[in-house]
């Protein structure tokens, strides 16, 4: 293998993690194997800390396909609880606000679901790494300053009920670059007159790329060294 010239990893992103954190374990043992000082190593799609699944790792002259990653269709698996919302729409914040949910069946849920189907927009939560006026919106948000974003408009192709327990449901999610599942949480509490935040995340597709050909980070040091791959001396 070649980490210099590139190559494509693929990870189950850690619970608690950030999108950074991962990277960086990927890369400082590619460093001291390479015997190297500089090495791009980048990710293609943020992944919220609170969320795991599948991140591509790109290195060396790879990272110019970062983009072509980003722009793939993701697939998702997404835990919700009705009734009650928090700040950042996940269990990074405490819960803010409670909801009836006693007139929602499982007949209204995929009534509901159903509408978000195809091209919608979106507002993107405050606490996310989007940018205002050059500043990351979580940064801002954290801050207690106000953070007014716009709307974008995103493509769901899918939207499956996988379980109803409620006020717990889970559902599938096939969609385009940039949705925010916290924020289709919102939505979904909304639609449903009451409210919602993500309480588990898993995105399980990013393109043909699926879970089950990630690896684990804690096996990457000893899958390192089984490689054959070009040491530079320095």
């Amino acid at each position: 293998m070649n980490f210099i010239e590139g190559e494509v990893l693929y990870f189950n992103k850690p619970l608690t993690w950030t999108s950074f954190n991962l990277v960086a374990k990927v890369k400082y043992p590619l460093l001291r194997k390479l015997r190297i000082k500089k090495l791009k190593v980048g990710h293609a799609g943020t992944l919220d800390p609170l969320a795991t699944g599948v991140m591509i790792i790109c290195t060396g002259k790879a990272t110019k396909r970062i983009e072509e990653f980003q722009y793939q269709t993701k697939e998702y698996i997404a835990s919700i609880k009705l009734g009650a919302t928090t700040p950042s729409f996940d269990l990074e914040g405490t819960v803010d606000a409670t909801f009836p949910t006693a007139h929602i069946t499982h007949e209204l849920v995929e009534e509901v679901l159903n509408k978000f189907v195809g091209s919608i927009e979106q507002i993107l939560p405050a606490f996310s790494a989007c940018k205002v006026d050059g500043e990351r919106a979580y940064e801002l948000a954290r801050a207690g300053r106000e953070v007014e974003l716009k709307p974008k408009t995103l493509v769901i192709d899918e939207i499956e009920l996988l379980e109803c327990n409620l006020p717990d449901i889970k559902i599938r999610v096939v969609c385009s670059k940039g949705t925010y599942i916290r924020a289709l949480a919102r939505d979904i509490g909304e639609a449903l007159n009451s409210g919602a935040h993500l309480t588990g995340l898993i995105r399980t597709r990013v393109g043909d790329i699926t879970l089950d050909r990630c690896m684990e980070i804690e096996d990457f040091v000893e899958w390192l060294d089984k490689q054959d791959m070009k040491i530079i001396n320095v």
